[in-house]
C-alpha cells in the first residue's frame, strides 16, 4: 500500500512537471494550444487522439499562415487594413483548394487516357496478331 501511495505521489509530480513545460511551451507558440485543439476536435471524431507533436506543428503553421498574411496585408500602402484587403490575402490561400481538385481532375482523366491506350494496345496486339 505504501508503493502505491509514492506512485501516485510520483505520477502526480510528474504530471505538474509536464504542466509546467506545456506552459513554457505555450509561451512559445503563436495561439494557446486549447485553441487549436478545440477547432480540431470540432472536425475530428471524438475518439481520435490528437498527439502532442502534431498540435504543435499545427499551431506553429498556423502562426506562419497568420504571418504571412500580414505580411501581405502590410504591403498595401494605406493605413488602414480593411475586409477587402483580407480577401485578397486570402485568395492564394482559397486557391489552393481549386488547384487540388484540378489536379485530382488530371490525374483521373490521364488514367482514362492510360487505360484507353492499353486497350488500344491489346487490340492492336489481338488483331495483328501473327500465328
Amino acid at each position: 500500500m505504501a508503493n502505491d501511495g509514492r506512485s501516485q505521489e510520483k505520477a502526480k509530480e510528474k504530471e505538474v512537471q509536464e504542466d509546467e513545460l506545456d506552459e513554457e511551451e505555450n509561451e512559445k507558440l503563436p495561439f494557446p494550444n486549447a485553441v487549436v485543439v478545440r477547432l480540431l476536435r470540432q472536425h475530428i471524431s471524438k475518439r481520435k487522439q490528437i498527439k502532442k507533436r502534431a498540435r504543435v506543428e499545427l499551431n506553429i503553421w498556423l502562426g506562419k499562415m497568420v504571418e504571412q498574411i500580414a505580411k501581405k496585408l502590410d504591403s498595401y500602402p494605406y493605413s488602414y487594413v480593411d475586409y477587402s484587403m483580407v480577401q485578397d490575402a486570402l485568395k492564394e490561400f482559397e486557391k489552393m483548394k481549386e488547384i487540388s481538385a484540378e489536379r485530382e481532375r488530371i490525374i483521373k482523366y490521364l488514367e482514362k487516357i492510360k487505360a484507353d491506350c492499353e486497350s488500344l494496345e491489346l487490340e492492336v496486339d489481338r488483331k495483328f496478331k501473327q500465328d
